[in-house]
């Protein structure tokens, strides 16, 4: 009773439903509420419904965790890949889609890997030399040489 009333109050957008009951709906294989809360909820709520419906690995969940791959959250991103992964959907556009995700967060740890090592680096930057501080200079050598 005390989770209907969590979802009828995150319908109503006053609260978001928590861990536990996230767990109880998960227990109970409610997966439209934890659909719901994949589609509507922060981006905590929204993770933790990816990972519950990964859990739970029913193949009517797909399409909604294929529309979370694309989420803003990098969190929820995974957690939804994760979701797919164990879930076991084999179609081949959805492992496409999977395996290019996979590739992009794979690129982008190992770019923020490699920032993180080259955090305390210390590089020479070299200034361009300006065109006309160069013919400036070279004027002022043939000023210098005396007149034939």
């Amino acid at each position: 009773m005390h989770y209907e009333l969590t979802y009828l109050l995150f319908k109503l957008r006053v609260i978001q439903p928590s861990r536990t009951a996230i767990r109880f709906w998960i227990r109970n294989e409610q997966i439209d509420k934890l659909e719901y809360a994949l589609k509507h909820g922060n981006y905590r709520t929204r993770q933790y419904a990816a990972e519950a419906l990964g859990v739970i690995g029913c193949f009517s969940s797909v399409p909604v965790l294929l529309n979370a791959i694309n989420d803003n959250i990098q969190n929820v991103s995974i957690a939804a890949l994760n979701a797919l992964e164990g879930i076991g959907y084999e179609d081949e556009l959805s492992s496409m889609i999977i395996k290019k995700r996979f590739n992009w967060l794979k690129v982008t740890r190992d770019r923020n890997n490699k920032r993180e090592v080259n955090k305390g680096k210390k590089y020479k930057i070299y200034r361009w030399e300006r065109a006309s501080k160069k013919s400036f200079d070279r004027v002022k050598e043939q000023l210098k040489r005396p007149i034939r």
